[in-house]
């Protein structure tokens, strides 16, 4: 569990994500104490590469929360293969969808730093992204922004809400 927590802490590209005592160590055991969360793990030589965590809070689309591979190993197919494999078990249990939230607290992204409201969905459909931003990532892997929180980090911070079908 501390080798996944020290990946949470050092994987996210967020300057806060994680980063306070005992926070990721926290956030790696509710995977283990919550029975609607659970993680897979990318292992290698007995070494954590990765994992991917997911929360059921809807009857038919699992929250993927969070994927993070080790700095060391990113861009390297670890992290496509974690959301295969989640998605196999996603298949396995009958959701039908996947979702997750892509904050932008550490301007990564057009919508940081923007006033989204009114017309916060005109704003998203010009979203664009800089490559430490993980958004790219997960349109590659089929996901489409489906919505964004303005302000759910803060001032000018906003969440970005991407679904993909297991169809």
């Amino acid at each position: 569990m501390a080798e996944a927590a020290r990946i949470l802490r050092e994987a996210m590209p967020s300057p806060t994500a994680y980063k306070a005592d005992g926070e990721a160590e926290a956030e790696a055991a509710r995977f283990i104490a919550n029975p609607n969360r659970f993680a897979l793990a990318a292992v290698e030589d007995d070494a954590l590469r990765g994992w991917i965590g997911a929360v059921r809070g809807y009857t038919h689309s699992l929250e993927l929360h969070p994927l993070v591979v080790h700095p060391a190993f990113q861009r390297q197919g670890v992290g496509r293969l974690l959301v295969a494999a989640l998605e196999e078990k996603a298949r396995g249990e009958g959701f039908l969808a996947l979702w997750l939230g892509a904050d932008d607290d550490f301007a990564g992204t057009s919508l940081f730093g923007e006033a989204l409201l009114p017309d916060a969905l005109a704003k998203a459909q010009t979203l664009t992204a800089e490559p430490r931003h993980p958004l790219g990532f997960y349109r590659r892997m089929g996901f489409e922004v489906v919505g964004v929180i303005p302000e759910a980090n803060g001032p000018g911070k906003p969440d970005i809400l991407l679904s993909k079908p297991l169809n």
